[in-house]
């Protein structure tokens, strides 16, 4: 594992981090964690090398913190910086920051969160944080040794992340960055002028909600097989971003052995500046391609989710873009039709707009669950 020093907070992190939002499930029910394959497989990582831990308020419907908990037991929490987000969709008032910290420390089993970040900020969330004083509470949190260092995850456009930026003293920050979305939100932008003020970036998403693993159409494998390199498409995907010293780690979602694995062998030599030109050149011939394809700029966060009708939303949109990227649109109808209840159908969506509340991508929502049905369920 390939190590750096954050000259803002002084830790030494490797360039590959845990995220706890994708582990392995019991019968495909995300509040339902295989607790047994879940710890195993977290502890491997931290045992080779892994020594950031990244959680939140929602993820697994509520139960990845719980069981961020248990990994950290029999000496684990010595090994690691354990990361969570004070979900900002849910503070009303001054006093709910420290109430909702006090209640994450409790869950987590820890005296303290080493890097606690904002959820999820984009200007509605950003708007209310300047109202209710939110650099008040970050800085009694940290005298008081509940969090060690302060950062946020963002999810708008560019100018507002610059924003945010110069607004405070922050210790890191948290983006959204792939090969396909080098100009989406923050972007290389903000990775750039982030660096240049000294604070480290964390990325998420590199792997755009796991497309970027996935076996790719031909014409895009057509671009691999002439690369003359032997890499996989998450590796390509990995070594695009460990290829910028401006970013300071890469957070994966990993759900299987085989995953972590790939993973931390990438990450033993995978420095800044180790890409050619010709790697850099095909890594924009598959971006161009892949662009090509996409029809809904889903990243599976569920942010989304719980639908309150019970609209599946994030398998909608996997189903929807499988389609374009694949031409697939049998298996697209049958994960949008056999595979879902009816109740969770793109038709039975009732155009609340309660979901883009919520979405980081700024996707709309309802409008495209009518196209998917239209195509699918034949419903005009």
């Amino acid at each position: 594992m390939i190590y750096k020093n954050w000259n803002k907070t002084g830790d030494s992190i490797g360039i590959l981090g845990f995220g706890a939002m994708r582990l392995p499930t019991l019968k495909e029910d995300p509040s339902k964690i295989d607790e047994e394959k879940a710890i195993k497989l977290i502890r491997s990582g931290i045992d080779e090398g892994i020594n950031y831990l990244d959680t939140a308020w929602p993820y697994h419907d509520g139960q990845s913190e719980a069981l961020c908990a248990k990994v950290m037991k029999d000496g684990y929490r010595e090994k690691i910086f354990i990361a969570t987000k004070l979900p900002s969709w849910e503070i009303k008032k001054h006093e709910d920051m420290m109430s909702i910290l006090d209640k994450q420390l409790k869950k987590l089993e820890v005296d303290y969160i080493d890097y606690y970040l904002l959820h999820s900020l984009q200007q509605d969330h950003w708007n209310m944080y300047k109202r209710l004083d939110y650099k008040k509470f970050l800085r009694e949190a940290k005298a008081q040794g509940k969090i060690r260092q302060y950062g946020f995850s963002f999810h708008d456009h560019g100018n507002l992340f610059k924003e945010i930026l110069d607004d405070f003293d922050w210790d890191f920050t948290q983006i959204q960055l792939n090969y396909l979305d080098q100009d989406y939100q923050a972007g290389f932008s903000g990775l750039k002028y982030a660096f240049k003020k000294k604070i480290p970036v964390i990325i998420m998403e590199p792997l755009r909600g796991g497309m970027l693993a996935m076996e790719p159409p031909e014409d895009i494998q057509a671009i691999l097989n002439n690369s003359g390199r032997k890499y996989s498409p998450a590796e390509w995907a990995l070594r695009f971003l460990w290829d910028r010293e401006e970013v300071a780690m890469v957070l994966s979602g990993m759900t299987l052995p085989e995953q972590l694995e790939e993973n931390l062998a990438v990450a033993k030599d995978a420095h800044a500046g180790h890409l050619s030109e010709a790697d850099r050149l095909t890594i924009e011939n598959i971006r161009q391609a892949y662009k090509s394809k996409i029809r809904v700029n889903c990243t599976n966060c569920r942010y989304c989710m719980p639908c309150p009708t019970g609209v599946y939303i994030p398998e909608l949109f996997w189903a929807y873009n499988h389609d374009g990227l694949f031409g697939d649109f049998g298996k697209a109808k049958f994960w949008a039709t056999g595979f879902l209840k009816e109740e969770q159908r793109a038709s039975k969506c009732i155009e609340c707009g309660i979901c883009m509340d919520h979405c980081p991508q700024n996707i709309p929502i309802p409008s495209t669950l009518k196209k998917i049905a239209a195509i699918y369920e034949d419903v005009g």
